[in-house]
């Protein structure tokens, strides 16, 4: 992995940035695209436990949006994590997670676990992930969450729950 640049800043989305979060989504070929306005609303009213990676100062080049689980408040649930194709390669996806769980434990001092799920095969997110939990000396578990069958517009592939935790302070 290369250094993400100098002139990075890891910052809360705006409802502004929606529109760039969509693109990049759509762009990434391997996120499930929700709808343009899903990504307002996500910039709206989970910008606390999301983030965006702008390279000069600009629009969104990268973003990680989650939100912190209801029925457990010790656990951030990672929903999408995405890098604009040209700024791939760079860390800008490790930066983005280690800024905004830096950012919530500052924040929520009791977030101290991070969820995510993640298909068979997507060894970008799976690496990902594993050097996320390597670098914060955490545990990393996994166990299938839903299963194939249980997603009802089509052929889906199960996806399977990544648990980080206790993170080290």
């Amino acid at each position: 992995m290369t250094t993400a640049p100098t002139d990075l800043l890891i910052d809360r989305p705006s409802i502004e940035d929606g529109a760039a979060l969509w693109r990049i989504a759509k762009e990434s070929g391997t996120l499930d695209l929700n709808s343009s306005y899903s990504y307002l609303l996500w910039c709206r009213d989970f910008a606390a436990t999301s983030a965006v990676a702008r390279v000069g100062g600009g629009e969104p080049v990268g973003f990680v949006t989650g939100y912190v689980r209801p029925e457990d408040p010790r656990t951030l649930l990672v929903w999408q994590v995405a890098v604009d194709t040209r700024h791939r390669g760079r860390g800008l996806a490790a930066a983005l997670l280690d800024g905004l769980t830096a950012r919530l434990a500052a924040e929520r001092p009791i977030v101290t676990t991070v969820e995510t799920t993640i298909t068979p095969g997507n060894t970008a997110s799976e690496r990902l992930f594993a050097s996320y939990a390597a670098r914060h000396d955490a545990t990393l578990s996994r166990e299938e969450l839903f299963g194939a069958g249980l997603f009802p517009d089509g052929p889906h592939d199960p996806e399977v729950l990544y648990r980080i935790g206790p993170l080290s302070r």
